[in-house]
């Protein structure tokens, strides 16, 4: 048997129930992509496009249930990186660490391709210049990391009101007057539907943070399980609705959308409606990108601290004692991505990088089981013995058959960038363990 870090849970208490549980997943799993999603997996599956809600209901259900497993077993931090490393080596834990950070910056770089569409959307006269405000909101937030943490996470406490009461709006008005033809289920092949869902896993990914705290959960045998399976029900319904309530709403203008809900919305309620609608997901999405500019250079930085990339990465600012090159260099390098204006593909690359990361983790229970790694309270253990960690995995690779080229391209980058980085940099890390 494998210890793992157990002194860091023995002081930790174990407060946080099912429903406490289920409602953090909830908050952390909806956010600003929901609002662009809807038009983008019409435009792939059309009338079968609330397929691809359950399957990913399913697909990410299974992975949650891993998450849970490994992260029972290992309290490092690092949430996957730290399961993957303790399970494979620093090695794999390294490439899956850089693909985690590529996938969270594309992932930023789509939202904020999204954010310049909606307040074009909102204020017309600014479409001629959204790419400059784009790179304006993602460099005001980088400055404010800079000036600190405090002043960056202000901007995050309205962004769940923000997020859900348009939802609700749209829900609750489009709901009476479902169109049921155009609601009908057409037939759909499984490359497409494959497509349509890896697409929309977009506004899925991010749930394992919600389980990051899994050492002070009550009996989490029992809870885990029970609030993954409550969460997931309360997001596919939501997101379920949302799909069906904007398809009957504009029928297949939905697939030209660029702002589906909002178009949903302007139909079912009028102009002040859709504006509504559209302030509510702006704001949204403007929280979402203060959050990740607030995160994602922090992986810089423990990159550089770590010794994989310079020192000067790992500096940290004499007066606002803030990673402030890291933040630059994130800063450019989102901005540079948002420029591209593809939101569809910044996020089906974002979702590849990170699945695949996911995928290791199911493969990380079987190696985590197989070492006995445990603290020193009992680990959450999935049922039905290597049948969830398994279909998990394979579920994964099927989704991940529906990328092009060009996608699979990108993430292999990423990952032989992390390999190249990781094997020139050894002599050096050797010298700093010393």
């Amino acid at each position: 048997m494998t210890h793992a870090n157990a002194p860091s849970t023995e002081r930790l208490v174990r407060a946080v129930g099912t429903w406490a549980l289920a409602a953090s997943i909830v908050n952390v799993t909806i956010g600003g992509g929901i609002f662009r999603l809807p038009g983008g997996v019409y435009k792939t599956l059309g009338q079968a496009s609330p397929l691809a809600y359950l399957v990913c209901a399913a697909v990410i259900g299974l992975i949650v249930v891993c998450f849970a497993e490994a992260g029972s077993r290992v309290a490092q931090t690092g949430g996957l990186y730290a399961y993957i490393e303790t399970a494979f080596g620093p090695l794999v834990g390294f490439v899956a660490g850089v693909l985690l950070w590529a996938g969270m910056t594309s992932a930023l770089s789509a939202v904020a391709v999204f954010f310049g569409d909606a307040v074009a959307a909102l204020a017309p006269s600014l479409a001629g210049v959204k790419w400059l405000l784009i790179s304006g909101v993602l460099a005001l937030f980088g400055g404010l990391n800079v000036l600190g943490v405090s002043a960056a996470t202000r901007f995050n406490s309205v962004m769940t009101i923000a997020k859900l009461a348009p939802l609700a709006l749209v829900i609750v008005a489009g709901i009476a007057s479902l169109d049921s033809e155009r609601l009908a289920i057409t037939p759909t092949t499984g490359g497409d539907l494959a497509r349509g869902s890896i697409f929309l896993m977009f506004a899925f990914l991010g749930i394992e943070s919600a389980l990051v705290p899994s050492g002070e959960v009550k009996d989490p045998s029992r809870t885990v399980p029970r609030a993954i399976a409550i969460a997931m029900i309360g997001v596919v319904v939501i997101y379920l609705l949302i799909q069906l309530v904007a398809q009957s709403a504009l029928g297949n203008a939905l697939g030209g959308s660029a702002t589906p809900v909002a178009d949903a919305g302007g139909v079912l309620l009028g102009a002040s409606g859709r504006t509504f609608i559209l302030v509510g997901s702006t704001i949204s999405m403007f929280g979402y990108v203060s959050g990740m500019t607030l995160g994602a250079p922090r992986a810089l930085y423990a990159f550089g601290r770590d010794g994989f990339l310079p020192d000067a990465v790992a500096a940290v600012n004499d007066r606002f004692r803030t990673p402030h090159v890291a933040i630059l260099i994130q800063v450019i390098v989102t901005i540079a991505l948002a420029l591209s204006g593809q939101f569809e593909k910044l996020a089906i690359i974002a979702n590849g990088a990170i699945l695949l990361v996911y995928a290791g983790c199911a493969l990380a229970v079987f190696r985590l089981r197989s070492k006995d790694v445990r603290l020193d309270t009992k680990p959450f253990v999935a049922p039905l013995g290597p049948v969830i960690p398994a279909l998990a995995f394979l579920a994964i690779l099927w989704l991940m058959t529906s990328l092009t080229r060009w996608e699979w391209l990108a993430v292999l980058i990423a990952a032989a960038a992390a390999l190249v980085i990781y094997f020139l940099t050894r002599g050096r890390r050797a010298a700093m363990s010393r």
